[in-house]
């Protein structure tokens, strides 16, 4: 993926995360709005049923100019033109409030006309705590042009709002979180995406500079071994080849980090085309025996006409990693069996050899690029852990599976599984 592309992605999802989070926090807004003007009609309507219950039995009338006035968002004055009980008040709030749901705590006051001020009535909770310990001193102040009045106080209005809409708060957290998870997992994936680069960069640059001197050896030490001095001298003869032979097996890791650290830019293209399978894997056998002839290697099949749409360079490299592997993790003669079968469908392909085995804790691991296990034979054996990583690419490509475990006795079983129709 191009990097332009990554960072377009990467600004639109930002984009759209916070135009949802603005919108969730605007609707919240409006919400918290809609439930002020909710409680404050709620608070109306009840405070009015107050007055026309204090007027009733009386020789007044309910004025017609409405007694209800809101002096700010938690408090309430109600102009009763008629004298009333502090208790019979008391009870007209607590059953209009409980009729219009009103739950949260409220506190009272009444206009005394001797003492010329406001008397404070009683603290209610409609959370069942102790009037002790809710009761506070408030001031309530006095009003002009009115003899006979009561005030309300709803104390804890904002509270009771913001826990009437629970939800949408909840909801608004979330966004939130999911924010800063988005924010914090594009971070980790540019920093992947860097030190990916830098690991990149650094193994191109690693491996082009070992090219050229292993070019220059491999050279040099050909033109040597065919000299006659060096042919007529068994031991240095022998010493020339080590060089050769170790100089090429060199050359093979370096092609292969370049192949890996290609196809993690680029991934590798395929050429497919109809093959028969068998031959090929006899050849990376009569290939792989040239290294090491003392190798035991059989192929266990019911027919040598299957047929499988496959690139033939990768099919080959990964038969011959397989088998290379095989080998190396072996402490005595190596004895690996290729059984291939087909079963529903699919194309089953076993290498079971007679190596060491791999701990069942790791063996979940050895497809991982640069893994190697540390076992008996890892400070014996060469290599970067790109084998079974090139392998399982390979697979992945093709839609193939792959999968490794432990024989019963010794060994491990690798495992393909390829679609095949006939």
């Amino acid at each position: 993926m191009k990097i332009n592309k990554l960072n377009s992605i990467i600004v639109l999802g930002l984009v759209a995360i916070i135009s949802i989070l603005v919108a969730q926090l605007l609707w919240t807004k409006e919400a918290f709005t809609i439930e002020q003007k909710k409680l404050s009609q709620k608070a109306h309507i009840a405070l009015l049923e107050v007055a026309k219950k204090l007027y009733e039995g009386t020789n007044h009338e309910l004025p017609a100019q409405n007694p209800v006035q809101k002096i700010a968002n938690d408090y309430y004055i109600v102009n009763v033109d008629n004298e009333f009980e502090p208790d019979i008040l008391e009870f007209y709030l607590l059953t209009e409030f409980k009729k219009m749901n009103i739950t949260t705590d409220f506190e009272y006051a009444m206009y005394n006309c001797q003492s010329d001020e406001m008397i404070y009535g009683d603290y209610i909770s409609l959370s069942h705590k102790k009037k002790s310990e809710c009761k506070k001193t408030v001031y309530f102040p006095k009003h002009k042009n009115l003899v006979y009045y009561f005030a309300v106080r709803f104390p804890n209005e904002t509270t009771y709002l913001f826990s009437s809409m629970r939800f949408w708060f909840i909801l608004s957290i979330a966004l939130i979180l999911i924010l800063l998870i988005y924010v914090y997992s594009i971070f980790t994936l540019l920093q992947q995406k860097k030190y990916s680069e830098l690991q990149r960069d650094f193994i191109n640059n690693m491996t082009h500079e070992f090219k050229t001197p292993l070019s220059s050896i491999l050279i040099a030490s050909k033109y040597l071994s065919e000299q006659s001095p060096i042919k007529d001298d068994k031991k240095l003869y022998t010493y020339t080849e080590i060089i050769i032979n170790q100089s090429h097996k060199l050359n093979h890791h370096v092609e292969k980090i370049l192949n890996v650290a290609k196809s993690d830019h680029t991934p590798l293209e395929l050429k497919k085309e109809s093959v028969i399978i068998v031959p090929i894997i006899e050849e990376a056998i009569e290939n792989i025996q040239l290294k090491c002839p003392d190798a035991v290697i059989q192929i266990e099949s019911a027919s040598k006409e299957y047929i499988l749409e496959t690139d033939v360079f990768h099919f080959a490299n990964l038969i011959y990693n397989l088998l290379d592997n095989a080998i190396k993790y072996c402490n005595k003669k190596p004895e690996i069996t290729i059984r291939i079968s087909e079963e529903n469908s699919t194309l089953k392909l076993e290498f079971i050899d007679n190596g060491i085995g791999i701990s069942s804790k790791k063996i979940s691991f050895i497809f991982d690029k640069f893994y190697r296990v540390q076992n008996e034979k890892s400070n014996e054996v060469n290599g970067f852990g790109l084998g079974l990583y090139y392998v399982k690419e390979i697979c992945s490509l093709q839609n193939w599976k792959i999968k490794a475990e432990n024989n019963s006795e010794n060994g491990v079983t690798i495992t393909l599984l390829i679609p095949y129709k006939k």
